[in-house]
């Protein structure tokens, strides 16, 4: 079998699913490399969040992968000094991969990777950026950046484009449409979409526990709870919509704003982070879940993915990366300006039109089947088997 070495920083609950599908499937041979080393996978501070968190699924079951002694005297995904492996480099020769995968350049040994191997083995990249927080017109820093960016790429043999948005990145960043490679940003749907009448139970039991009424429409956010994802929209919407309840899920800067402008709403629900095991219940406590980012830096969106495989109605703002290959406007939800007025407008019609949206909820989970692990793997393994032998022919 053809090998692939995987780098990436730490052990995340989105990808660990992958590498272990690509490790049972049998049609490559992969390896992760972490570059933040052990303490990637400890407890970690998420600024995010404002607290520390430990994922409660597994991550490191199912596959290959070794942590590399990172001597950064800052260490973390933080900042391009904190990961610096001068080790990785020999351990990779050892190894002997025919081609590498590298997720995030903005690192310095991820950078130096890339310029190292290109040339020797083919070379993907994998990132989620996009131009939707770029201002319209010329101007000196977007030709300074455009040209920065454009040296990185060139050490760039195959991008693995994860939607249309993060395509017109790359495309804009000097690689042909021969090196753009569709692969799907996805997450695992099955631990969402999976055991539905026990979650939807335990959905139940808590909304009875928290006093939430049965009989209204029920819209959820979940998430960091910090400004580009623009949370303080709902309580907005909960002040002009006292016949709609309203949840907000999660931890973040905005917290203590958003439980002072919160206060006497009885249509507003208030809970803290929940950990990956508790998600798929988070879910089904509303009918529809709501992602109203402003910017910046809003790259895809995947918990517009979970939503969607927990079979919910969508509401997406435009900055979401991943709204406009997620959500088939008037199907599985709407995607909106992240203005207010257009929010009210997609409320006011759910007010309306209460008995609809089991169909959006319906065509949500059978949308999201498109956006799989499966598909990704299958992307991966036939650039490593197709596309990277033809690349290695025509080299010789």
């Amino acid at each position: 079998m053809k090998k692939l070495a995987i780098i990436t920083t730490h052990p995340i609950q989105y990808y660990a699913p992958l590498f272990k599908l690509l490790t049972e499937r049998k049609k490559i041979s992969i390896k992760v490399f972490y570059t933040w080393g052990e303490k990637g996978n400890e407890k970690l501070f998420d600024p995010g969040f404002g607290k520390t968190r430990e994922w409660d699924i597994p991550l490191l079951d199912g596959y290959d992968y070794e942590f590399i002694n990172n001597i950064s005297s800052d260490p973390g995904s933080h900042n391009y000094f904190g990961i610096s492996n001068p080790g990785l480099k020999k351990i990779l020769y050892d190894w002997k991969p025919d081609a590498l995968l590298v997720f995030g350049w903005k690192f310095k040994t991820h950078l130096k990777i890339i310029r190292h191997f290109k040339g020797k083995i083919p070379v993907l990249f994998r990132g989620d950026s996009t131009l939707l927080d770029e201002k319209k017109g010329l101007s000196l820093k977007k030709y300074f950046r455009r040209f920065s960016l454009e040296k990185v790429y060139r050490y760039i043999d195959f991008a693995l484009y994860v939607g249309t948005n993060n395509k017109a990145y790359f495309s804009a960043h000097g690689l042909s449409n021969k090196q753009l490679i569709f692969a799907p940003h996805v997450i695992d749907n099955e631990r969402f979409s999976s055991n539905e009448e026990y979650y939807q139970s335990e959905a139940l039991k808590w909304k009875h526990e928290l006093h939430i009424p049965q009989n209204k429409p029920c819209i959820l956010f979940a998430g960091k709870l910090e400004s580009k994802k623009n949370p303080l929209f709902l309580v907005q919407a909960a002040i002009e919509f006292p016949e709609i309840h309203f949840i907000i899920v999660g931890n973040g800067h905005l917290e203590r704003i958003i439980k002072h402008q919160a206060k006497g709403l009885h249509n507003m629900t208030l809970l803290p982070f929940q950990n990956q095991s508790k998600m798929p219940v988070v879910y089904r406590l509303a009918d529809i879940f709501v992602l109203p980012s402003k910017g910046s830096r809003e790259t895809w969106g995947l918990a517009i993915n979970e939503a969607m495989a927990s079979g919910r109605m969508i509401i997406a703002s435009n900055k979401c990366g991943g709204a406009i290959d997620l959500i088939k406007e008037g199907i599985n939800g709407f995607v909106i300006n992240p203005e207010k007025e257009e929010f009210f407008k997609v409320l006011r019609w759910i007010q309306k039109s209460p008995n609809e949206i089991e169909s959006f909820k319906n065509s949500s989970g059978k949308i999201i089947k498109e956006f799989s692990l499966e598909k990704l793997s299958a992307c991966i393994e036939d650039l490593i088997n197709a596309k990277v032998k033809l690349k290695l022919l025509s080299r010789n």
